[in-house]
């Protein structure tokens, strides 16, 4: 790892663990907000006010080259709706779904930050992104560590619905292709003005869906004739008050500025980092068992981030 913190890449690594941290928790507040919230009024709550937020901020910092709002190019547009249909429309569609469907946050979490075994894949063919024996013997590392904490997962290694193994990996897909949007984008786009745009067309695609499947009545029962107490609800609320300034601005902005700094492959490794941290968490706070197996998979995410993080770069994908 670099030792500079002046080195960009010193600044990309803060900027993506601070990211996975964040993300981590979404899992568990997903979990909680769905307890109260249909799915697809929870994404509205969630990506309303986060477009909002940007635009705000967009334009308050609008000189600034990192959360700066620059207005979007006719000839770029086509990679923003890419971007927009695949994160976060279709990924957070089926994430959401995910976390409905299998029984452990740990478990989907860990099923969800598997795309770095597609990331090299689709940075080489579709980036000419030099990937390293040591970017592919860190990730393989890291994964291995991944499924350790999902077999050790949960009593009688119980899953759920299976249903939800596949939407995580249609999920993940999902991801790295946006992943490599963020690349393709031209890099006079600041990160949040990429963030802003991708955020803003996956809402156009949302909300027609919304008004279909839930609609106003869905915030009419949930909040006016609703059967659940006032503590759920605040729960709820303060959960989707997180996903909307932490895991839907500030972390995706985090990693789009280290995405651009040391490409897709390195970049998208540190997903392998969320499931350890959830796994923390729900130890922590909600008393899920953790046992020696889960603590060496953790141990072997951290070794495989660091092999993977190696510059010397001498063998291609």
């Amino acid at each position: 790892m670099p030792s500079s913190r002046n080195n960009p890449q010193y600044l990309a690594v803060v900027a993506l663990i601070a990211s996975m941290i964040i993300w981590s928790v979404s899992g568990i507040a997903i979990k909680h907000a769905l307890a109260v919230l249909p799915p697809f009024t929870m994404i509205i709550l969630r990506f309303v006010p986060s477009v909002l937020l940007m635009l705000i901020i967009g334009l308050i910092c609008r000189n600034n080259p990192l959360f700066g709002l620059q207005r979007l190019q006719l000839r770029d547009l086509p990679l923003f709706l890419i971007a927009g249909f695949c994160q976060p429309f279709l990924y957070y569609l089926l994430e959401t779904f995910t976390y409905d469907a299998l029984n452990s946050p740990t478990i989907a979490e860990t099923l969800l930050s598997t795309s770095p075994l597609l990331s090299p894949v689709f940075a080489s063919v579709l980036l000419r992104e030099r990937v390293t024996k040591y970017n592919i013997i860190g990730i393989l590392i890291s994964t291995l560590g991944v499924f350790m904490l999902t077999l050790l997962g949960s009593a009688g290694y119980s899953i759920g619905n299976y249903w939800g193994i596949l939407l995580a990996f249609a999920a993940v897909s999902a991801a790295v292709v946006d992943s490599i949007m963020m690349r393709k984008v031209p890099a006079s786009y600041s990160s949040l003005s990429f963030i802003f745009y991708a955020q803003l067309i996956s809402l156009l695609f949302f909300l027609p869906i919304w008004f279909v499947r839930e609609g106003p009545a869905a915030l009419d029962a949930t909040f006016v004739h609703s059967t659940f107490d006032h503590s759920a609800i605040t729960i709820a609320l303060l959960c989707v008050a997180y996903l909307t300034v932490f895991a839907s601005v500030i972390a995706f902005i985090l990693f789009c500025y280290a995405l651009r700094q040391i490409g897709v492959t390195q970049a998208n490794a540190f997903n392998n980092i969320r499931p350890a941290f959830t796994a923390l968490w729900m130890f922590l706070f909600f008393h899920e068992t953790l046992p020696l197996g889960k603590w060496i998979g953790m141990i072997l995410i951290i070794i495989g981030l660091f092999v993977c993080q190696k510059r010397e770069k001498t063998t291609k994908f």
